[in-house]
Order: C-alpha cells, then sequence, then structure tokens
C-alpha cells in the first residue's frame, strides 16, 4: 500500500544507497580507523566479514582503511583466502597500545554513525510534508479491529493523527485510555531514521529496539532503518531527568530522551499526576519540543539540534483541570472515557476468551454480564470496565487448568469473580484508596468552592470532588490539615474548617480478610 512505501518512500530509498567512498560516508578518517581498531582489538583476531555486519561499512572503504592500518603496524593479516572477505586481521602490540588511548576518549564500537547533516536533512525532508494525512479507510479498521465501541474515541483520534495535534484522554481507572492510546501509531505512515548519528566525533543513539518497530523494507544503507511509527510510553516513573539525554560512559554514546525517540510517532505521558516531580515541571519542559518540534543535545557543550516532531498524548484518572490552559493548548483535542456500556464490556469479555482460546458454556457470559447489571435488574450493579473484562477472562482460564475441567463453566467464573481484587472491592463497597495505607480523606469547608477546587486540583490529589459548601479531597497520609491551610492561604482561598473525615483503616483490611474466611 502507498501508505506505507509510496513514491515518496521509494525516492528515500534510492537516496540511502551504502556509501562506497569517504565523501560520501562523511566521517572522518580518524573515527573509522578507531572503530575499526577498537573491534579487531576487542576480538583479538576477526574476520573482515564480522567487521562489515558489525559497522554497515562498505567493502571498498574497508579494503583502503585496513591496509593502512596494517601497513603502520596496528594490526596484522594473519589468514584467508583470495576474496577480502575471508581476510582475518589481528591487533599488534603497537595497536593494543593505541587502543588503550582511543578507548578512554570514545569507547563506542559498533555500527557506523550516520553524519548530523545527513540525519537532519532526511528527517527534515519527512516532517514537513507529514501534516496533514489523508488515512485510508483499511488502516483505519486495521488500527482499531479490536477496539470495541468507544465511537467518539476512535474519531477524536483520528482527527489527533490526521493534523498531528495532541490528544489529553481522561476518565475513571479501567476504562482503556492506554490502550486506546496505542493504537493511535497505527493510523501513522511509517519513517526512516538513522540508528546512530555522529557529532564533532561523539555518537548519539536513535534507534531504540524498545520503542521502534522495523518494517520489512529497509534501505540498502544498513546505517538507517525504516520503522513504524512510534509509540514511546513512559509514565509514574517519569522525571526530569528522564526527559534529557544522558551520556553512557560505557557504551560510549548519548542515549536520547523520550522526546526524542517519539520523533514521528506518539509520546504517552501516562497516569499524569502521579509522577515524583511536579507535573507541571514535566509538562513545562515538554512546551518548547511540542512548540517548536525541535529539541536540543548537549554533546561537549555544544548544543546539538534534533527534531520532536510527536504527538503528544495525556492520560490521567484525575480532573482535566490537573492541566492548565498553556498545556492543554498543546493538547487541544481530548477524550473523555467513562464507564464503559455493558454490552461493549461483555462483548471484550467474550473476545478475551476466544483469544485465550477457550470455549465456555453458554450461561458464563450472561453470569458475567449479572456483575454489572443495575441491581433493579436482579444485577450487582458494580461499574463495568474493560480491565476487569481481561483480567476476569485471564483467571477463569487459570482456574480451568488447576481443576482439570475441559471448558469453563459458570462455577470456575465464580471462582474468578471471587479472585479478582478489584471486584471484590466494589463487593464490599470499599474505596481502593483507603486500602493502601497511604492516603486521608479532608474536608475543606470554604465561601469559595470553586476556587478551593480549582487551586486543590494543582496539589496532586488522589482524588477529588465537591460538595455545597465543600471540597473534599483524597491526599498522600503524610499530609496534615495545617499544610494544607497554609497551601490555600498562599492561594488566597478563605477557608473556614478543614476536618480528615477518613483515614487509612487496618479496619479496612480485616473487613476483607472476614471476606475470604
Amino acid at each position: 500500500m502507498d501508505y506505507y512505501h509510496g513514491h515518496k518512500m521509494e525516492k528515500l530509498f534510492e537516496r540511502l544507497r551504502q556509501p562506497r567512498n569517504l565523501e560520501d560516508l562523511k566521517l572522518s578518517e580518524t573515527f573509522i580507523k578507531d572503530i575499526f581498531l577498537k573491534i579487531i582489538s576487542s576480538y583479538g583476531t576477526v574476520r573482515t566479514s564480522t567487521i562489515n555486519e558489525l559497522t554497515g561499512i562498505h567493502w571498498d572503504i574497508m579494503e583502503v582503511f585496513l591496509s593502512e592500518l596494517e601497513k603502520t603496524g596496528f594490526c596484522a593479516a594473519t589468514s584467508g583466502g583470495f576474496l577480502f572477505s575471508s581476510v582475518q586481521f589481528t591487533i599488534t602490540k603497537k595497536g593494543r597500545e593505541k587502543v588503550q588511548g582511543i578507548v578512554e576518549e570514545n569507547p563506542y564500537i559498533g555500527i557506523a554513525p550516520v553524519a548530523y547533516e545527513d540525519y537532519y536533512e532526511i528527517m527534515e525532508s519527512q516532517m514537513k510534508d507529514r501534516y496533514p494525512i489523508k488515512i485510508p479507510e483499511e488502516v483505519v479498521n486495521y488500527a482499531f479491529e479490536d477496539v470495541v465501541g468507544v465511537k467518539y474515541a476512535k474519531q477524536c483520534m483520528m482527527e489527533s493523527c490526521t493534523i498531528g495535534k495532541g490528544i489529553f484522554v481522561y476518565g475513571p481507572p479501567g476504562t482503556g485510555k492506554t490502550f486506546i492510546i496505542s493504537k493511535m501509531p497505527e493510523l501513522l505512515p511509517p519513517l526512516v531514521i538513522p540508528k546512530y548519528i555522529e557529532f564533532s566525533g561523539r555518537v548519539i543513539q536513535l534507534y531504540d529496539q524498545d520503542f521502534h518497530k522495523k518494517c520489512e523494507e529497509q534501505p540498502q544503507d544498513p546505517r538507517w532503518v525504516k520503522i513504524h511509527a512510534p509509540f514511546v510510553v513512559t509514565g509514574a516513573e517519569l522525571n526530569l531527568s528522564k526527559l534529557e539525554t544522558n551520556y553512557d560512559g560505557n557504551k560510549g554514546v548519548y542515549e536520547t530522551s523520550p522526546i526524542i525517540k517519539a520523533n514521528g510517532g506518539i509520546l504517552l505521558i501516562d497516569d499524569l499526576g502521579r509522577q515524583r516531580d511536579d507535573h507541571e515541571m514535566i509538562l513545562n519542559r515538554l512546551i518548547v519540543p511540542m512548540e517548536n518540534k525541535k529539541d536540543s543535545i548537549y554533546v561537549r557543550g555544544i548544543p546539538v539540534i534534533v527534531h520532536s516532531h510527536f504527538i503528544p498524548a495525556f492520560s490521567t484518572n484525575l480532573d482535566i483541570s490537573i492541566m492548565d490552559e498553556a498545556h492543554l493548548r498543546r493538547a487541544p483535542l481530548h477524550i473523555f472515557l467513562k464507564n464503559p456500556d455493558l454490552d461493549d464490556v461483555v462483548e471484550v469479555f467474550k473476545r478475551n476468551m476466544e483469544l485465550l482460546n477457550e470455549t465456555y458454556e453458554d450461561d458464563v457470559l450472561q453470569r458475567f454480564r449479572t456483575v454489572y447489571e443495575e441491581v433493579k435488574n436482579n444485577g450487582e450493579g458494580l461499574d463495568p470496565s474493560f480491565a476487569h473484562a481481561r483480567d476476569v477472562a485471564q483467571i477463569s482460564q487459570a482456574v480451568r487448568i488447576i481443576q482439570d475441567k475441559e471448558i469453563i463453566d459458570t462455577p470456575i467464573l465464580e471462582e474468578a469473580l471471587n479472585k479478582h481484587v478489584l471486584i471484590v472491592l466494589q463487593r464490599l463497597n470499599i474505596d481502593i484508596a483507603q486500602i493502601s495505607n497511604k492516603t486521608r480523606t479532608f474536608r475543606v469547608k470554604t465561601d469559595s468552592v470553586d476556587k478551593a477546587y480549582h487551586a486543590l486540583c494543582h496539589y496532586s490529589p488522589i482524588k477529588i470532588s465537591e460538595e455545597l459548601d465543600s471540597v473534599i479531597i483524597d491526599l498522600e497520609d503524610n499530609k496534615t490539615p495545617v499544610e494544607l491551610a497554609e497551601y490555600l492561604k498562599k492561594c488566597d482561598v478563605p477557608v473556614g474548617k478543614i476536618e480528615v473525615i477518613a483515614e487509612s483503616d487496618k479496619e479496612l483490611r480485616r473487613t476483607i480478610l472476614e471476606h475470604y474466611k
């Protein structure tokens, strides 16, 4: 399909032919000789075919420089036939002494990097016309083939990918926020990136197998790689230092940040507000690369401009006001995922059973439905959740295997339901935030409820809601009423009274234990 490998990509492949001379390779003689010597030294004795495979440098260039290294006494040809590809080289004493100094300065061994100017030119040509795009119907169908319901969310993600604008997804836990955002890269066309780039003798790593998935067709030059649009995910573990490019002295490379790895694809900041560093500081760090589509890496104190043309995606279980207006302008599209429709949850449960190759009795689906059916309709009235549907299917499989049964029946499903912690907690009417011994619930009485609510949304709440004359807020249990009052005073919010109305309690744990006796 042209969307994945059209005329523009073919023209790019024509440009990305393996360089056969030093002028086209655009790396210094010193850099090339050093990398050859480091490889020979690390192996002791190595065949030229191995050097070629490791570096991706053409045979013509290899033959010239290995001959020069041999003439200067840094290495020696020890064996081999008529073909240069079968020749073996070994390091000499003089070469080993030389390598010691080289490794101290730059220990990098691997594929030859691409010259910075080539990287910048090729990437600029790909990014300048990337948006807006027309996404073919068959691409949309493929991307969303395993997404049930949420028609509005699908439409919104298509719009985001069409124009390259950011998206903000929020709603209760278990509504499929991360899952649905993960489908966005499948709507985008692929791109070509260098595995490494060279600047001032230093190596910057761009390609990351954790986030970059190779396409079938690849350029002739092995230093470049065609990838599907990246999907880079970072969540509660994210801090400011992880948004910077850091030098790894052992590898001799600058390992790029998620901001740069996401170029041409999606950068998802998952669970926004759960990070250890203040989420506003993290969002502020993202503003420049989001706005300018460029970021800077400092190599030997010199700023190197790299592309960061990603679509930002943010997801959170918290309120939309966790992002202020400046940040929302960078992610103007939004999706509120409420608790899904019961029919959709049952369908996801059914699909997960089929995905697991499980057969089940006819009444299993109906029993699963009654867990979430309204009480007035003889159901249990639990909140439907896509996450429950997936987990219960998997637990049911485990129970079936342990009981050595052929198919999943209603008793197996009942046991699976009784094993699922969140279902059990809902049945006991227990708020999960109260169990971990990490939360306190405060009631803040005030004459300015809206103002207090807005201020407290920026106080890293676990949960927050409004009453007629109060704001109810769950905070980590190291927070005190005094700290809360001082914060509100700084925000110029009048406070009548602050009450601790609930604390994490061992009684909750006892309730759960009683359930299993």
